[in-house]
């Protein structure tokens, strides 16, 4: 069980493990908070939790609500609220996610079965993302009911899609199937992220945007190492966490615990456990965790005791401890690296289109 000396206890562990499974239901989809909605990239990260707590049967009822979620075009909505569908568009990252799941699943309990059955929805999940490229190698963020493309380019979100090609070019191997399009796209959005960040839509005032690029060991660890510390003072409340944006005085506890990831990835051990210490002023004594916090008023906001909040700490408690055998995923432990190295400056000759 992942622990973290003096902060977060086995039997810490386990109670957050508890309460993310307390709010499953029947489907085996995990929403935000018993009765809120749930969404795909949310729910697996949730499972993903569940899975590093050896909560297998939880866990893989989780993944059977993303494999018979998925629509028969491949994707999946954006909101779900029980079994009902609210919000039907298509969200690029939501469809890569899963991809990143099944893998962390593979290499927590080392099952061939498992990932045999959910290659099929990992490899069309992929393939939605696939038809959501950009010209420049970026993808788009989603499509509509109507087939039209929000042809605007997330950095946050692709940095995310590139760590979960990754882990699907990481699972054809395992099924024993080539997929050189994969390596292609996933170079093409790492180059996309290095070299061009014109392509995307600036985000840059939400901490995301800055640490996500990091996630996954897809930097190398000198160029890891000044992309953090170069916004650091604009993010970092010391002794609270991080702030979700810059202009807010707001910390949330999933974006400190995914800076805590990034930390990890780039060798920055004793900041990645100050941080995790620091924002542990958000735990119920459920072993649940409030989402944030406006920290002026020392006021609880959004009023929310949020699973994927309790599964990043988890998640991020294992990398700490390297506890479970999935604890390097945001490391890029076992991963295909793909391009390694950021666009050097005037090297590069791609179109200059959008």
């Amino acid at each position: 069980m992942p622990s973290v000396g003096g902060v977060f206890s086995e039997q810490r562990c386990r109670r957050t493990a508890a309460a993310i499974a307390a709010v499953q239901q029947p489907s085996g989809a995990l929403p935000w908070f018993t009765g809120g909605r749930t969404d795909p990239w949310d729910h697996v990260q949730a499972a993903m939790a569940l899975s590093a707590t050896g909560l297998r049967e939880q866990a893989d009822a989780a993944f059977e609500w993303t494999r018979t979620a998925q629509r028969p075009d491949g994707s999946w909505a954006a909101e779900y609220r029980g079994d009902a569908v609210v919000d039907e568009y298509t969200d690029a990252n939501f469809c890569a996610y899963p991809a990143t799941g099944v893998w962390h699943h593979w290499r927590v309990f080392g099952d061939r079965g498992f990932v045999e059955r959910m290659w099929p929805t990992v490899r069309r999940g992929i393939d939605v993302v696939l038809g959501l490229r950009a010209p420049g190698g970026q993808v788009w963020w989603a499509r509509d009911v109507d087939g039209s493309i929000r042809r605007e380019a997330l950095l946050t979100g692709n940095a995310s899609i590139h760590l979960s090609l990754r882990c699907a070019i990481g699972l054809a191997e395992v099924v024993g199937e080539a997929v050189p399009e994969l390596e292609l796209a996933a170079d093409g959005v790492r180059h996309s992220l290095d070299g061009h960040p014109e392509r995307y839509a600036d985000k840059s005032r939400y901490s995301m945007d800055w640490y996500y690029p990091v996630l996954g060991g897809a930097l190398p660890v000198p160029v890891a190492r000044a992309r953090l510390a170069a916004h650091r003072a604009e993010f970092v409340v010391d002794g609270l966490g991080i702030r979700c944006v810059a202009d807010r005085p707001w910390v949330t506890g999933a974006e400190t615990c995914e800076y805590v990831l990034a930390l990890d990835a780039a060798g920055l051990t004793a900041e990645a456990h100050a941080q995790f210490a620091a924002m542990q002023h958000l735990r119920d004594p459920d072993g649940s965790y409030w989402t944030g916090l406006v920290y002026p008023d020392r006021a609880r906001w959004p009023v929310e005791r949020s699973t994927w909040t309790a599964a990043t700490v988890v998640l991020a408690a294992d990398a700490l401890s390297r506890t479970t055998a999935g604890n390097g995923l945001f490391r890029g432990e076992g991963l295909p690296p793909g391009t390694m190295s950021p666009t050097l400056e005037g090297t590069c000759r791609c179109p200059t289109s959008r």
